[in-house]
């Protein structure tokens, strides 16, 4: 199954869990440590929705700079920055949909853009972005590749589980630990290629 089907077929909690474990996997593009949202994980695994997922999402945006661009800043990290500013106060409905999806594509978009093996041309690689959602992997990067598998793992994951069992979370947070581990490498080099 693609993973534009699986985000289809996804209740509210597990597009709640995919869109955070997207926004996990960039968190070193902000700067944050691998703790920050763990208030946001926290609320999930609780079954709690509403106040305390708001709660715990201000509270990751008063340790991580979501709103405020610097000069100069590049597209992946305004990517990274985005996913954090357009998650919805309350993770229903079709606020959550459109973000657990805004998430995924932004992820890959991210990876994309990071990827040292990417044509020089290609900002976003948006078309492509979109093929790979739909099941076309015909030649991808090793970068995306392996994002697209953890998206769609994580989707997999909740669906065989559900969320509202704490292993099924629990799962996906190793798998987005896994990822934030293999972005954080990645920012490092480009960092240290920089200097």
């Amino acid at each position: 199954m693609s993973l534009v089907e699986l985000i289809a077929q996804a209740d509210e909690r597990a597009l709640a869990a995919s869109g955070l474990a997207c926004l996990d996997r960039c968190v070193p593009l902000l700067g944050g440590d691998d703790e920050v949202l763990r208030p946001l994980w926290t609320s999930l695994a609780e079954g709690a929705a509403g106040e305390a997922w708001g709660e715990s999402l201000e509270q990751a945006r008063a340790k991580l700079p979501a709103l405020f661009e610097e000069p100069g800043e590049d597209r992946a990290v305004q990517l990274a920055r985005q996913m954090l500013a357009t998650a919805p106060a309350e993770p229903v409905g079709t606020p959550v949909r459109e973000w657990a999806d805004a998430c995924s594509v932004a992820s890959l978009r991210i990876h994309r853009l990071l990827e040292v093996m990417a044509p020089a041309g290609d900002a976003d690689g948006a078309d492509d972005i979109d093929s790979r959602r739909e099941g076309r992997t015909d030649g991808m990067s090793p970068l995306v590749a392996a994002e697209l598998r953890r998206q769609i793992s994580v989707l997999e994951l909740l669906a065989g589980t559900g969320t509202g069992t704490g292993g099924g979370l629990r799962q996906v947070l190793a798998v987005s630990t896994e990822g934030r581990r293999v972005l954080r490498a990645v920012v490092s080099r480009r960092a240290r290629g920089r200097s």
